[in-house]
């Protein structure tokens, strides 16, 4: 068994195959070692400051729902397989294996950041996405506190913005959720991807339990947040049958919408995620890609917009049809009522000379 498969027991990627952007090419190979002998050193997870210049990241894509997001955190320790978000680590010359969930980077500043980018006068409102990239609520978190910089900020400033996880942490800051979430300036949504305990730990190894995600979205709407259940990434022939019991579990604990999408492959996901089929899903690693290539167009992946999120043909068809008359059937495609821009507000500095018509 290669060195990196022997560490890598409690994370989701199997091997940790050098970055595409790296000149010279790395790959695990047998050594000879055997289960039975001495193992080497558990993987550990490190965290590396980040000195960015801006927090607030901007994009133009037309398959999601906002053009303005903040990552707290580069890769991300939950280790879920099927990350979307994996390809980015070979920007910072790392394996989007398992680097991406043990070499981990934060922002620091991110507050204070935030503050600075909001008090422009030239800054327009809009709404901001917490989490588009990898989970603001990661176990990292519980210490380092980024993300809570982040949400005071916002509260300061009465700005507008919706948080996705997949974590129970996100309870933690209920003092703000909560009462931004009832005057209208910010919603959540909290990602459910399976109900199988067993299925989940292989698939996403340290995130929260499916049963504490659920428990999350009850505490979350019982605090008057807005809050949907993403049932992302729907996996044909390993999760998809799961996608009215999801939906119905979230609709139970309070949930006001629901969305998914569809697995998504691009550049080294595809392999990795190959490889934890082999690995852990040996029985129905063939039909599960055999599916999957049935929605991309006879390949692993398709990038176009429009398609990447969903999908094309009958068995992207039927997911989606299954997800509509579940949510209808659920009360779970309420229409939302956007977030109110209308109350942001610079609030004033120590000194500042208050206005006589405020």
């Amino acid at each position: 068994m290669s060195d990196a498969g022997r560490r890598a027991k409690g994370r989701g990627a199997r091997s940790n195959a050098s970055g595409r952007f790296e000149p010279l090419a790395r790959e695990d190979f047998d050594d000879g070692w055997r289960d039975d002998d001495a193992a080497p050193a558990p993987l550990r997870t490190t965290m590396t400051a980040e000195k960015a210049r801006v927090i607030i990241s901007r994009n133009q894509s037309p398959d999601v729902g906002f053009d303005r997001s903040i990552n707290p955190y580069r890769g991300c320790e939950h280790g879920c397989i099927y990350c979307y978000a994996r390809p980015a680590h070979a920007y910072m010359g790392l394996s989007p294996g398992l680097d991406f969930e043990s070499k981990l980077f934060f922002k620091p500043g991110a507050g204070r950041l935030l503050e600075a980018e909001l008090s422009k006068p030239s800054y327009a409102p809009r709404v901001i996405h917490i989490g588009g990239n990898t989970d603001p609520y990661q176990p990292q978190e519980r210490r380092l506190r980024v993300t809570r910089q982040i949400l005071e900020v916002m509260a300061r400033f009465n700005h507008p913005f919706s948080i996705i996880t997949k974590s129970a942490l996100i309870g933690r800051d209920l003092d703000i959720l909560g009462s931004m979430g009832r005057a209208g300036l910010a919603r959540a949504a909290v990602s459910v991807t399976t109900v199988d305990r067993k299925l989940a730990r292989a698939m996403e190894p340290r995130a929260a339990t499916p049963e504490r995600r659920i428990d999350a979205i009850a505490v979350l709407a019982a605090a008057g947040v807005p809050t949907a259940v993403m049932f992302a990434p729907v996996i044909p022939g390993l999760n998809d049958h799961e996608l009215e019991v999801v939906l119905q579990r979230a609709a139970r604990a309070g949930a006001a919408g629901a969305g998914y999408v569809a697995l998504r492959l691009p550049l080294e996901i595809k392999d990795l995620f190959r490889e934890w089929l082999a690995t852990r899903r040996p029985d129905r690693a063939e039909r599960v890609m055999s599916l999957v290539r049935q929605m991309r167009g006879g390949r692993d992946y398709d990038p176009q917009w429009g398609k990447r999120m969903k999908g094309e043909g009958p068995i992207a068809d039927l997911i989606g049809r299954r997800f509509a008359i579940a949510r209808r059937r659920f009360g779970l495609d309420r229409p939302s009522p956007p977030l109110d821009l209308g109350q942001f507000r610079v609030p004033p500095k120590t000194g500042d000379q208050m206005s006589l018509f405020d």
